[in-house]
């Protein structure tokens, strides 16, 4: 009988760790299954390089698990010229799901193969968008097999399009110049990635605030970003991020508004982990959870000493 009662009590000790996990995915998950009839269902954009499998694979890992309510495109190298004017014959495989929100909810982006994404983090990501125009929306980054993750970049780009969204391709351009760049400046010169991610965006924040008129002024606030941030580098990396902000400053890009999101984006990261503590929903969940269980705990026992 002890040992009937001891292998019941561990297994239910067991069902309390799943079961309390679940509680946690479906507190995480509340709205998941809501559709926003504005812009309609998430678009999950697949690298068409992805064998039948990595694509089943890479739909687990984006955590898609009723097709009806998402709609699949596939990126192919034709996607590749036309939004970042790059190789049509680039290996396709990082994919992502894009979910559109309402104007000024912010832009999220989670890599969910961190592990497999080897080059691109999720500040350049949003950096990059941000750059080409997208400013509200949840996106989220996968890929089956270890990948730079910069054809992610043009799936996303793609889904927008095909949501409704308005894409300017010249600003496209610009952002895959300025996910390169960032990607080569973290290996060539020793920086690390979150470096060059501050770089950009105190780049972005001092141009909202200077308004640069010449290629000059631009050259100004790289120079003085790269002095205060103590970042050396080479002549014609210097010139390369020079040309990249001045492209944007001729693009006539909002950066008073992308100075705007970026700040919610950083904000945001940080807090999402306060949220989930202070989200009284979960907490309630979890009280029902464990009142629910020493009831039946209760029950087990008084009926084992009748």
């Amino acid at each position: 009988m002890v040992k009937r009662i001891f292998a019941i009590g561990l297994a239910l000790v067991l069902t309390v760790g799943f079961s309390l996990n679940s509680v946690v995915k479906a507190s995480s998950n509340d709205s998941s299954g809501s559709i926003n009839e504005q812009f309609g269902d998430p678009i999950a954009v697949f690298g068409d390089s992805l064998t039948p499998d990595q694509k089943e694979e890479t739909k687990t890992l984006l955590g898609i698990t009723d097709s009806t309510q998402t709609k699949e495109v596939t990126v192919t190298g034709a996607d590749i010229v036309k939004y970042i004017n790059g190789d049509p014959n680039s290996h396709l495989y990082s994919s992502a799901i894009i979910t559109r929100k309402d104007a000024g909810s912010g832009l999220n982006i989670k890599i969910v193969t961190p592990d497999n994404i080897t080059e691109v983090t999720e500040q350049m990501y949003a950096n990059a968008l941000l750059t080409a125009g997208i400013k509200d929306a949840d996106v989220e980054v996968a890929s089956p097999i270890k990948v730079s993750g910069h054809s992610a970049l043009t799936g996303i780009y793609k889904a927008y399009d095909t949501s409704g969204g308005s894409l300017n391709t010249a600003r496209t351009d610009v952002a895959n110049q300025e996910l390169n760049l960032a990607t080569n400046l973290s290996k060539q010169d020793g920086i690390s990635q979150d470096k060059v991610n501050q770089l950009l965006t105190q780049i972005k924040q001092e141009m909202a605030n200077q308004k640069p008129a010449t290629k000059q002024d631009v050259a100004n606030i790289v120079d003085d970003k790269l002095n205060s941030l103590q970042i050396q580098l080479s002549p014609k990396d210097r010139q390369l991020l020079i040309d990249l902000f001045n492209q944007m400053r001729k693009l006539n890009i909002n950066f008073g508004d992308v100075e705007k999101q970026l700040s919610d984006l950083t904000h945001g990261f940080g807090q999402k982990l306060k949220n989930t503590v202070e989200d009284k929903g979960f907490w309630q969940k979890v009280a029902n959870f464990f009142s629910q269980l020493f009831d039946s705990i209760g029950n087990f026992f008084a009926s084992l000493s009748k």
